[in-house]
C-alpha cells in the first residue's frame, strides 16, 4: 500500500541504516494511519555524486529524500502527523540532522492501486478487505507482519 522511496548519495546509508530507516518508516506509517505494517514497502536508490542538485547546483551536504506514495482519504491532521513523524524518525535512523531529511507524500486513489493481487481498500477498510481475501493471500501478509516483530 504505502510505497516509500528513499534516495541518498551512494555510500551514505549502510545496510544497518537502511534497515533502521525501513523499520522507522513502516512503524510510523502503521502507528499514525492504523494500516497494518505488512502494507508498507521501502525502496532505496543510491545517487551518484552528480545526480542530486538543489537550486541548480550539486548538493553540498549529506541529504536524504523520502518520497511516499500513500492511499488518499486520510485527514489533513493524520497526513501532517505522518510527515512529521517520518521526518524525525528517518533522520534519527539515518544519523542525519533534521534539515537534511526531506519528505514528500503523494496520495493516490485506492482504486488505482493493486497489491497482493487485489485492488486496495479505502483507508480504514483494511480489516474487512483482508478478511475477504483468500486464506493463502492472508497467510502471506501475516508472514510479512510476523517478520517485523523479530
Amino acid at each position: 500500500m504505502p510505497t516509500y522511496t528513499c534516495a541518498a548519495r551512494a555510500g551514505l546509508l549502510d545496510e544497518g541504516r537502511k534497515s533502521g530507516i525501513a523499520r522507522a518508516v513502516t512503524l510510523a506509517h502503521a502507528e499514525v494511519t492504523g494500516a497494518p505494517t505488512h502494507f508498507a514497502q521501502v525502496l532505496f536508490e543510491d545517487l551518484g555524486e552528480s545526480d542530486h542538485f538543489i537550486g541548480g547546483v550539486p548538493l553540498a551536504h549529506d541529504h536524504l529524500f523520502l518520497y511516499g506514495r500513500i492511499r488518499a482519504g486520510r485527514s489533513q491532521a493524520v497526513r501532517e502527523a505522518l510527515i512529521r513523524r517520518l521526518a524525525a524518525d528517518v533522520a534519527t535512523a539515518a544519523g542525519l540532522e533534521p534539515f537534511a531529511v526531506w519528505v514528500y507524500l503523494l496520495e493516490l486513489p485506492p482504486a488505482a492501486m493493486v497489491e497482493f493481487g487485489h485492488v486496495l481498500p479505502d483507508a480504514g477498510d483494511e480489516a474487512a478487505w483482508t478478511a475477504a481475501l483468500p486464506a493463502e493471500d492472508r497467510a502471506r501478509m501475516e508472514h510479512i507482519q510476523r517478520r517485523l516483530r523479530r
